[in-house]
């Protein structure tokens, strides 16, 4: 196995060891995307000359018996979190040449715990998509098969774990942004509760919606990366007082006595067939190694998609408002076609004489979503709920690009987590025509340890996440 082949947890123990040096681990990684970048195009900047002096570092600091959490692990970041020094362009010729004073909230914990910056991952211009294709630096590839799309908008971040151009990857998820390419790339994407991890820094999309997470290559990863990313931070109002705990101490305990909620019926006409065969497999499994499985029956499910498609716009058009050209960045004239769509419809439903018919009453939809998610979790008494990704496989390029309505449907199965403030964590569940496909676990706001543990029983019990593209 190749050092940039490793896991987190693998990797911190042949340092632990002395078996590997971080300059190596960081130059097995940068080798690697030398050899596929211009291919795939996950990375929009890569600091090759940073992070080689950063790994020399971490290196004389293990002399010291440092034990920071992720001393000398290259770590990419999506190019939406501003990093000081480093240019960070959300993947809009506005920003292209934008390089900030500061480092965002997550990027100063993941620094402070060790980790080594590689470089800025691709993505849809100011993440409005779920093909990776809005970028205005060229789409991203899904190193599966190159001909199809790697899932949006975090879509650098996932090809690049998935390709071992380094060991993890940050990503936002304002709608599904996270875990769709997760599903698409054959990793592991974590989209945290509402809060859970700061948002200070991350250029906001819709700012109500937005989750701060993290794509791996396994379940122990993410928990790892988890316990260093999330807490309270005094720079960003909506993360809570809530305690952090360990996120690894419970993982391997186990699912057997777990209730577990899986929409039987309700997926039968959205769905493809064989994600559908997938989804159900998938519950037999976690139904093998102990959970019981519990039918669960949505009473306004239908509704999450208009309620997103209303708040989610008008957020944007009030968070784009700020590029303008005269405080930093270009002219709004370099603003792109989804960007410009979805300023235009956001606008309109914010707009007087709309804004009660459109964006209020969204918002008291989104309020109903809320209760009838926790009465479902109350009255079958659940510890979490199990639902496909995606209605779909991954869908080739070009495909959808003329049909906005159908690109925004893509998200059906994963806006109601954002909605509703939910943490959700997307697995590897198996592969149509060669082509990786995922599930999502749901639990209610800070049940993070919970599905940890659910993902880790799934991982042991599966062999999915062990596969990897031939490049």
């Amino acid at each position: 196995m190749n050092l940039n082949q490793l896991t987190i947890t693998e990797a911190k123990k042949k340092l632990e060891k002395k078996e590997v040096s971080s300059v190596e681990l960081v130059q097995a990684c940068l080798d690697e995307i030398k050899k596929q970048n211009s291919n795939l195009n996950a990375f929009i900047t890569v600091s090759e000359k940073e992070a080689l002096a950063d790994a020399k570092k971490a290196d004389e600091a293990r002399k010291k018996d440092n034990p920071s959490a992720l001393l000398g692990i290259p770590i990419a970041l999506k190019d939406n979190f501003v990093t000081k020094g480093i240019k960070t362009t959300a993947a809009s010729k506005v920003l292209e040449n934008y390089i900030p004073r500061y480092d965002a909230t997550v990027v100063k914990k993941i620094k402070e715990a060790g980790a080594v910056i590689i470089g800025k991952t691709n993505h849809d211009a100011w993440a409005h998509g779920s093909s990776g294709e809005n970028s205005d630096f060229g789409p991203t590839k899904n190193p599966w098969n190159n001909a199809y799309v790697p899932g949006g908008s975090s879509s650098g971040s996932a090809a690049a774990v998935t390709a071992d151009l380094c060991l993890a990857a940050t990503g936002t998820d304002t709608g599904g942004s996270i875990r769709l390419p997760a599903s698409f790339c054959n990793v592991v994407g974590l989209k945290p509760t509402y809060g859970r991890v700061s948002r200070h820094g991350v250029i906001a999309m819709a700012s109500s919606l937005d989750s701060i997470g993290h794509l791996t290559k396994t379940v122990e990863d993410s928990a790892l990366l988890l316990n260093v990313t999330a807490g309270e931070d005094r720079m960003d109002a909506t993360s809570p007082p809530v305690p952090v705990p360990n996120y690894l101490e419970s993982i391997k305990k186990g699912i057997k006595g777990m209730r577990i909620g899986v929409y039987t019926d309700y997926f039968n006409n959205r769905i493809d067939k064989d994600c559908g065969k997938l989804y159900k497999a998938s519950s037999e499994v976690l139904k093998r190694v102990g959970a019981e499985i519990v039918d669960v029956v949505p009473s306004h499910n239908d509704y999450t998609n208009a309620c997103y498609y209303i708040i989610q716009p008008a957020e944007v058009s009030s968070n784009l408002a700020r590029y303008d050209g005269i405080r930093y960045g270009r002219g709004r004239e370099f603003f792109g076609d989804e960007a410009k769509r979805r300023i235009m419809l956001g606008t309109y439903t914010l707009s007087s004489g709309y804004y009660d018919a459109y964006y209020k009453k969204a918002m008291q939809v989104r309020t109903i979503l809320i209760q009838d998610f926790k009465k479902v979790f109350e009255v079958g008494k659940l510890d979490a709920i199990i639902s496909p990704v995606s209605p779909t496989p991954p869908w080739k390029l070009g495909e959808k690009t003329d049909d906005p309505l159908k690109m925004y449907l893509s998200d059906i199965f994963t806006v109601s987590a954002n909605l509703l403030g939910i943490p959700g964590l997307s697995l590897p569940s198996g592969f149509i025509n060669g082509l990786p496909v995922g599930i999502q676990i749901l639990g209610p706001q800070f049940s993070e340890e919970t599905l940890f543990q659910i993902g880790y029983a799934y991982q042991q019990a599966t062999p999915f996440h062990t596969e990897r593209p031939n490049l």
